[in-house]
């Protein structure tokens, strides 16, 4: 039992890389089957970006594997991650609500995003669908060129194959359900 303890408690970036490196996957293959550059995937596999859930569910994807391995933790484990994570992307976490999903489609996160910020840098894109609900504060999504604004009780259904960011317009945290479809 303390084994997997330990393992829950891996890194995204080195969970990512030693099952790349099992399935003898090299960096430039998963490169071309997920579109973000090798040094990129190296800044992932070192811990020094972590990725946002659409680049994971690529990753994952790319890797054969299923995205909420990744994720698995501990409840406690999970509470102390959510709170490190936001400290180390200095603008939102995300926690699975659907860890024991593999080789389903459809995944479930609880993302927080801190007050004015936003995926800094990054743009989402990835197979399938997304649908978003603003469980508190308000968000913008931009779905391309277009942007949504979002408010507490309202939700956003669209297509994921679009680059797609998020960003908190207000002063206070904005929590959200995102749930995730990928043929």
């Amino acid at each position: 039992m303390a084994r997997k303890r330990s393992e829950a408690l891996v890194p995204v970036g080195k969970k990512i890389r030693r099952v790349r490196l099992d399935q003898k996957i090299t960096l430039e293959q998963v490169a071309n089957e997920t579109g973000y550059s090798t040094d990129f995937l190296k800044k992932i596999e070192a811990g020094k970006v972590i990725p946002p859930v659409g680049s994971l569910l690529q990753v994952a994807r790319a890797l054969r594997i299923d995205s909420g391995d990744l994720l698995k933790q501990d409840a406690a484990a999970l509470r102390k991650r959510a709170s490190a994570y936001s400290k180390r992307t200095e603008n939102y976490a995300y926690t699975t609500l659907t860890p024991a999903a593999q080789n389903k489609h459809m995944k479930a996160f609880r993302v927080a995003v801190e007050p004015l910020r936003d995926h800094r840098g990054v743009d989402y894109q990835h197979e399938g669908e997304e649908f978003v609900y603003v469980l508190k504060g308000q968000i913008e999504v931009a779905v391309g060129d277009h942007r949504n604004t979002l408010r507490e009780g309202e939700s956003l259904h669209f297509n994921s194959g679009i680059r797609h960011k998020l960003k908190n317009t207000a002063e206070e945290e904005a929590e959200l359900l995102v749930v995730i479809y990928n043929p």
